[in-house]
This record gives structure tokens, C-alpha cells and sequence, in this order.
């Protein structure tokens, strides 16, 4: 195997030095959404810094690999222990030598958009296919049912080249950069779409750069290697537009990939990274802020009477950044959010596709399904991608990023209709 430097931190990794602050209260247990689901995990506390201890490089229990990378238990723990992070670190090192096909297949995002694009229409019409479905399942290892996006014949970067010539300005507040990650660029477009224009309504020059794939699903599957490379392309190309603007992303996960796991997790120390990392901000977080300040045009929404659940994914919530979207969405005439009151929605980036993980990461949402469906069951929000994915085929609900919400109600969606909006095709 040839030497891989984040695989050589996961095994020294400073994070471990955290474990001796454990005095074993058993809170993240309590927390762990995994645990609750099924007795195949040992815990967060007994794979993580009680088995820690007696590792030196090597496994001692192989529950760990049920570990879903939520990260809840980091964000629990009274103690500051970096649970998540140590569980992350030791299954990469478990793995590295036996890394499934599998595994490798589902981490790639990007190529999976760009092979779809040109055969949407068939791609999703076999997506949808349940016996080929079965066979991928008996094949690859996805399960049958597993939550998929759907392919678009228009990505993103191909609309923002098309905007970008026909916008006129004037805009004011200067220029931002736009991070859109892999399945805001091919899957979740609208959402992407949506944030230009409500920047730009409010006055900002958004600057979209090339960009590739951040990362973070290598990394939760354990491939260090290819996670840091990708990473360090990614915070090249966003630095090219711009070393001091303020990046957005309205990809919350991918966000966090590039302010906490890719440093944390990987030991990746470029001053490049803590560059973009520290001025990389989700478009919930940084419209609130503008809503504080003033500099907010709340004149300008317009009424929505509606009542929508809201759920924060973990991701998000591991960034300490509080719950920014309840504020903003209210921010609306006559909107109500309720929140989930539920730590996960169980897909867990990739974990939930896998045919040995589905039924754990169903019955982790199924309490979250329902109270979408009592809710509201034609609407709901969420910001990031597989969640969206996980809680649309779950729920029975349209799922979208608040930023979509906003985008309504400053009348950029050109319609007054809610309920069944054909949000892919919003413009």
C-alpha cells in the first residue's frame, strides 16, 4: 500500500489526545442516533476513546464500521472529546487495506453528474427501475431502495456561463464567490440557481470559479488519499477568484468538509485551506447576519402563508453555528418553521445507500419522516443535498434548501404557488 499521509495522521492523530478527558457519562451514547436504531454499533463511546486506547494502528472492533459520521457525539460530549473524529481516523486506518469497490464508487460525485447529464431522461428512468435496481444492489452493493437524485440535462455551471453574459448589475455590495459543490452543480441545481439570483438581488457580484468535487465523501469512507487531493485543488481553484472575498456555499456538508473534517479528520494543514476554510460561510448563516445588520431589504418579501418543517443535518449542526434558517425563513411574512427535534435523517452522506446500512439509516428517519407528514407533507427544508434526498423518499414531500424559500418570496420564482412547485425547473 503505498504511503498515505492522512492515513499516517488518522494513526497519531492529536485527536486521540482528547480521549483521556473521557469520564465515561455515556451522553454521546445517548445521542447516538445509530446506537437507538440497532445493536450492531457498540456505541460511540466504546469504539471510540475506550477502544482507542488499545488500538496502535489496528482495530479492535469491527462494530465501528457502523458508525454513520454524524458527528453528534463530538457535539454532545461535556468533555470536549473528538469522538467522531477519532471514530473517522481509526476506520480509515481499518479499511485502508480492504476498501471496498463499493466504497469507491459512491464517493464519485462529480463523474457520476457528468456521465448522467447527456442520458438524463434514461439514467433517472433507470434509476427508478426496481429489477435493475435489484441487480446493482446484488452487484455493487447499493441497496434497491436507497435515495437517489435525479439527473439534469442542465447543470449549473453550464446556466451561470449563460447568466453571467446576459446579467446587467448594477452591484453594489462588490463581489462574493459562490461555492456550489458536486451535487449543487449536476443534481440540486435549483438550489444553486436560487442563491445567485437572491445574491445578486441583493446586490452582490457572484463570482462562480471552476471547481471540483471537496472531498468529503471520500473521507467519510476513508480514502484519505484521494479526499486531501481533491481538497487541495478545490481551495486552489476558489482562492484564483479572489483571496479576500467571502466564499458562500448553500451546500451546508461540503461547507463543513472545508472548515472542520479536512483539517480535523485528515491533518491537513495547508495555510491555503485555513484560508478558504475561514472565510467559507452557508447562505443561511450569511443571510441572517445581513438580516441583523440591517442590510436587508425585509420590505421587499413578499406574504407566504404556510407552515414548514424544518431539519438541520448534522453537518451543519457540527459547524456550531446555531440554527440560522429558522430566523431567516421566519424572517417571511407569515411563515411558521417547526423544527425536526430529530439529530438525524440516517443517509449520512453515503452511508445510508449501502445495502447492509439501509434498514439501520430507515429506521434512523422514520421519526423524522413522520413528522414531515404531520407537518407539512407537501413541504419541507433542509440544507444539505442527501438529506434533501433521504427525507423527499421518506416523507413523500418536496424537499428544498431555505435560500429556495427566500427566492419565492422576493417573487424571483415568477409564480405565487407553493404547494407542488416543480422546484428543478425553478429560474
Amino acid at each position: 500500500m503505498a504511503y498515505d499521509p492522512g492515513l499516517e495522521h488518522a494513526k497519531a492523530s492529536l485527536a486521540r489526545i482528547s480521549l483521556d478527558s473521557c469520564v465515561k457519562c455515556t451522553i454521546c451514547e445517548s445521542q447516538c442516533p445509530v446506537m437507538e436504531a440497532t445493536p450492531l454499533f457498540s456505541g460511540p463511546k466504546f469504539v471510540g476513546p475506550q477502544a482507542e486506547r488499545f488500538r496502535h494502528g489496528k482495530s479492535v472492533d469491527h462494530s465501528l464500521d457502523y458508525c454513520s459520521g454524524c458527528s453528534i457525539c463530538t457535539t454532545v460530549c461535556p468533555q470536549g472529546v473528538k469522538i467522531a473524529e477519532i471514530n473517522a481516523q481509526a476506520r480509515a486506518v481499518a479499511k485502508a487495506d480492504k476498501m471496498p469497490l463499493r466504497d469507491r464508487l459512491i464517493t464519485q460525485t462529480e463523474l457520476e453528474g457528468k456521465l448522467l447529464r447527456p442520458f438524463a431522461p434514461i439514467a433517472n428512468a433507470a434509476l427508478a427501475n426496481q429489477p435493475l435496481r435489484t441487480v446493482v444492489e446484488k452487484v455493487v452493493g447499493v441497496h434497491r431502495d436507497a435515495p437517489v437524485p435525479k439527473a439534469r440535462f442542465t447543470t449549473f455551471p453550464k446556466w451561470f456561463k449563460q447568466h453571467e453574459r446576459e446579467r446587467t448589475g448594477p452591484f453594489p455590495k462588490g463581489p462574493i464567490v459562490f461555492f456550489h459543490g458536486c451535487a449543487g452543480g449536476y443534481f440540486e441545481v435549483a438550489t444553486s440557481i436560487a442563491t445567485v439570483e437572491v445574491l445578486e438581488f441583493l446586490g452582490y457580484e457572484v463570482i462562480v470559479p471552476k471547481q471540483g468535487c471537496c472531498g468529503l465523501a471520500q473521507q467519510s469512507n476513508g480514502l484519505f488519499a484521494q479526499a486531501t487531493k481533491a481538497v487541495r485543488k478545490l481551495c486552489a481553484q476558489l482562492r484564483a477568484a479572489g483571496k479576500e472575498l467571502t466564499i458562500i456555499s448553500s451546500s451546508g456538508s461540503c461547507a463543513g468538509m472545508l472548515r472542520h473534517e479536512a483539517h480535523e479528520i485528515m491533518g491537513i494543514d495547508d495555510p491555503e485551506l485555513i484560508d478558504v476554510g475561514s472565510r467559507m460561510v452557508e447562505t443561511s448563516e450569511f443571510l441572517l447576519e445581513l438580516i441583523d445588520n440591517g442590510e436587508f431589504p425585509r420590505e421587499k418579501l413578499q406574504r407566504r402563508e404556510l407552515t414548514i418543517p424544518y431539519h438541520q443535518p448534522c453537518q451543519v449542526k457540527s459547524q456550531g453555528i446555531g440554527k440560522p434558517a429558522i430566523r431567516l425563513m421566519e424572517t417571511i411574512p407569515g411563515v411558521k418553521v417547526i423544527e425536526s427535534g430529530r439529530a438525524c435523517c440516517g443517509i449520512a452522506g453515503t452511508y445510508g445507500l449501502k445495502k447492509e446500512k439501509y434498514e439501520v439509516a430507515q429506521k434512523i428517519g422514520k421519526p423524522l419522516f413522520d413528522m414531515v407528514k404531520q407537518t407539512n407533507p407537501e413541504l419541507a427544508a433542509c440544507e444539505t443535498e442527501t438529506c434533501r434526498w433521504q427525507i423527499r423518499k421518506g416523507s413523500g414531500a418536496e424537499v428544498i434548501h431555505p435560500v429556495q424559500l427566500l427566492h419565492h418570496a422576493f417573487g424571483l420564482a415568477g409564480t405565487n404557488e407553493i404547494r407542488g412547485m416543480p422546484w428543478e425547473e425553478l429560474r
